[in-house]
């Protein structure tokens, strides 16, 4: 890991917070927040632009798939605009590795676990705090 990595990954990370920050509030605003339509807005066309680049890295090659612009790209601007990019594109990658099963587990088991992480954390914090 080198500084200029780790600059391109805070300078990504800065763009995606920021991005998502504007999405999310911009959709919530627009039709309602009973429902996170902002964070599926988010979660989704982060989704469907790591798909993009994943697909440009490995059909056109060059600028898309060197190291520093995917980790500006991929690790910093995805990573801090949503996770669930990387948890997608994984998940794609497993079953076009022929790991069909292993895809799966990998939804199922993000899902249930993260919901499950996430009660645990706030229960934990209600109980400490009273």
């Amino acid at each position: 890991m080198t500084f200029a990595a780790c600059a391109l990954v805070l300078i990504g990370g800065f763009l995606g917070g920021i991005s998502r920050f504007f999405l999310s509030g911009l959709v919530g605003r627009s039709v309602g927040e009973t429902f996170p339509w902002g964070t599926l807005a988010v979660n989704v066309s982060g989704a469907l632009a790591i798909g993009a680049f994943a697909g440009a890295a490995r059909s056109v090659g060059g600028v898309f798939s060197a190291e520093l612009v995917r980790d500006l790209i991929v690790v910093g601007l995805f990573g801090g605009y949503t996770t669930v990019s990387s948890f997608c594109l994984q998940t794609l990658n497993l079953a076009l590795d022929g790991e069909r099963r292993l895809a799966a587990f990998n939804i199922v088991a993000s899902a249930a676990l993260c919901v499950l992480a996430v009660a645990l954390g706030f229960l934990a914090v209600v109980r400490v705090a009273g």
